[in-house]
């Protein structure tokens, strides 16, 4: 019976409470009615003109849907470059199936050597007329991975297509800013080419460096054979005088010479 009864009183107060709500519901259409009937002409012609500017917005933003990405032949052509400047060679070339003009950009192609490969011989002559970026990214890739699997013969196509030039330094150079070659095929050339190895330990820079950090910094670039042997030694000679040639303080002030680095011991035999 209790039940029943509090029943009873919940609908009638849950009736009581959507009677209010709906008187004030129509308050509201009402005092909004009437503040658009007493709005003057130019308060009027404000309002439809944002009524206007939220379709146009909202129709615009329908279309973008639809259309998906925004097309980059629309854009100012520098930010077109831009953009796709960030993309890889793969990507470049499927991009440009779609944008024949913007993705075969020599500037892009051009961008795209020099990050990958820091140096090259060709770069600092004057390039033929109808010269190509993108042919060279494919002639250094096949040269990179012709080296991947026989370091003379990755060398021997780079020459022959002009893009090195056979000096020690300037293979030294191509080997030094280039970070796509296998490190063991690297260690295998650079023990046959000694004269290589040579111009590529003068182009690290170890002044003011911490010695530990120094040799990891070395070799990062020249990987240590597993073993010991005549190759390793060489190496470590090699880099304590470079070492020493970098740090003329520490020659001066403190003593240092090669041999004393050579016979520090410790931080060779962590790096092996």
């Amino acid at each position: 019976m209790g039940q029943g009864l509090w029943r009873v009183a919940r609908n009638q107060q849950l009736q009581q409470e959507y009677s209010e709500q709906c008187f004030l519901q129509r308050s509201e259409r009402r005092r909004r009615m009437a503040a658009l009937l007493s709005e003057t002409p130019t308060q009027s012609r404000r309002t439809a003109q944002c009524h206007a500017d939220l379709g146009h917005l909202l129709r615009a933003r329908k279309r973008q849907e639809e259309q998906g990405f925004i097309d980059l032949d629309m854009l100012p052509p520098e930010l077109s470059i831009t953009i796709l400047s960030y993309l890889n060679a793969t990507d470049l070339c499927l991009a440009s199936c779609v944008w024949q003009d913007l993705g075969n950009d020599e500037y892009l192609w051009q961008g795209l050597c020099k990050s990958t490969w820091g140096h090259c011989s060709i770069y600092n002559r004057l390039l033929p007329p109808g010269f190509s970026y993108r042919k060279l990214y494919m002639q250094l890739d096949e040269g990179s991975l012709t080296f991947n699997a026989n370091p003379q013969e990755g060398i021997t196509y780079l020459m022959s297509k002009s893009i090195l030039v056979d000096h020690p330094k300037e293979i030294a150079k191509f080997i030094f800013y280039t970070r796509m070659l296998n490190w063991k095929m690297l260690r295998i050339y650079l023990d046959e080419r000694r004269d290589v190895l040579d111009e590529l330990v003068t182009l690290h820079n170890f002044s003011n460096q911490f010695l530990p950090n120094a040799l990891r910094d070395f070799f990062r670039h020249i990987h240590a054979p597993e073993e010991r042997g005549e190759y390793l030694e060489t190496l470590i000679t090699k880099f304590s005088h470079r070492f020493c040639a970098c740090n003329p303080t520490l020659v001066r002030d403190v003593g240092l010479t090669p041999v004393t680095i050579s016979d520090w011991k410790e931080p060779f035999d962590l790096m092996i």
